[in-house]
């Protein structure tokens, strides 16, 4: 959520913003609206309380009975209006909130101008497209083949757009998660086991409510949601608490599985692991100060980028334009895998600044030092990275002429094996 004092006082900034966004800047003028309709209305509503104040006060000290009650009732004629005042500025905040709700972040000055993710902006690929002497298998003839993925059993259990990863299948992917999680603690963050429920103030201050929704599930008797990333309860950690400056910043890494109500295109996005409405990923999250965030992103980057290095799959780096970054980010990178097989670059992390966008909503603050002003903290969030895409790209560029796929040489202790036969 954006600061309303900046929205007051620089409207031209937010229109400008929410254009480059290739979003409608009319809201900006509908919560100005509601702005001013609310002040004005807490001015009468305090000056109307006052009035009250003063005619108690005067009341206690009449003793014409018949000047007491007739003030008395000029009294309540005031008490009446403020009721009314009352009301009106609960429905004016509750409006202006649901308007202050659907603002988007605003994107950084170097965040490149686009209208779509066409134009997104490849800013470096690392390593060689491997070279077949044979024609490579897509994942979903590899993995029904070696009988490590089985699609028709999933169908049979949860419906279209889910599968089984069986024995080998099922090892690589712990294998994978569990090394993501090993690297990234080494690499200084610390590992959260997170609720894969939790409570929907929560998910509001991670800002997937109320925008998103229609793609989340949810427990309605229990009036809890199911997580849609890791990084909504990695925001609630730390909800309506004040940090101290000298714990900055705090870098936690967690798996979860995520569920989705992802909408489902015609097309290449039918067959196969890549897209559905549960899977696993491997989430880093930071809380720092304003000051710093700007570098924790390029770190947070280089982090999920070591992912790739280490698995030495080639992989592209995109700073995504302003028409294509998400709802609640700043500046976003995303990490895309080549998957030969397929034959497509496939993404697998998206790394964000937020800025005060999260923190502002789940009143997340810092104090810089006892007595100061709190701030609130910028937070950032980043894949380390998703899954089943990371599988896809694993098994489609590590496999072999007889139908075999060599298993990574940083997993291998983990699967127990070499080579998926």
């Amino acid at each position: 959520m954006l600061d309303l004092r900046i929205i007051r006082d620089q409207p031209q900034d937010l229109r400008a913003g929410l254009e480059r966004r290739q979003s409608d800047p009319a809201i900006v003028d509908q919560i100005l609206a509601a702005d001013e309709e609310r002040r004005t209305t807490l001015s009468e509503l305090e000056a109307r309380r006052n009035q009250r104040n003063v005619g108690s006060k005067e009341i206690g000290r009449m003793t014409d009975n018949a000047a007491r009650e007739a003030r008395k009732l000029e009294m309540g004629a005031i008490n009446e209006r403020i009721k009314v005042l009352e009301a009106q500025v609960g429905e004016i905040e509750t409006r202006l909130n649901d308007l202050l709700t659907q603002v988007p972040n605003i994107p950084d000055a170097d965040v490149p101008y686009g209208k779509d993710d066409s134009e997104n902006v490849v800013v470096k690929t690392v390593g060689e497209a491997r070279q077949f002497d044979f024609e490579p298998l897509p994942h979903w003839d590899l993995g029904t083949a070696l009988g490590v993925i089985d699609f028709e059993r999933g169908t049979k259990l949860a419906g279209s757009r889910f599968y089984v990863l069986s024995g080998a299948g099922a090892r690589l992917q712990r294998a994978v998660i569990q090394w993501m999680l090993d690297l990234h603690v080494a690499q200084g963050y610390r590992e959260q086991y997170l609720p894969f429920m939790v409570r929907e103030q929560v998910v509001y201050g991670a800002g997937q409510l109320p925008k998103f929704r229609d793609n989340l599930y949810h427990d309605v008797e229990r009036d809890a949601w199911f997580v849609p990333t890791a990084e909504v309860p990695l925001t609630g950690l730390h909800s309506n608490e004040v940090l101290d400056a000298d714990k900055l910043p705090l870098h936690y890494v967690a798996y979860t599985p995520c569920f989705r109500k992802e909408p489902l295109s015609a097309g290449k996005d039918v067959r196969g692991i890549k897209r559905g409405f549960q899977f696993d990923k491997v989430e880093m999250y930071k809380f720092c100060l304003p000051e710093n965030s700007p570098a924790e992103l390029q770190a947070l980057r280089e982090n999920a980028e070591a992912v790739c290095q280490g698995l030495d799959i080639p992989y592209r780096v995109k700073i995504l334009c302003t028409g294509d970054i998400g709802f609640a980010a700043r500046k976003t990178y995303d990490l895309e895998m080549w998957a030969p097989g397929c034959n497509e670059w496939l993404e697998v992390s998206s790394c964000s600044n937020v800025g005060d966008f999260q923190a502002r909503r789940a009143n997340i603050k810092f104090r810089r030092e006892r007595g100061a002003k709190t701030e609130f903290v910028h937070t950032l969030n980043g894949s380390g990275l998703a899954l089943p895409r990371t599988i896809i790209a694993i098994m489609e560029n590590y496999q072999q002429k007889d139908g075999s796929i060599v298993v990574p040489e940083v997993l291998r202790d983990y699967v127990k094996m070499d080579v998926i036969r």
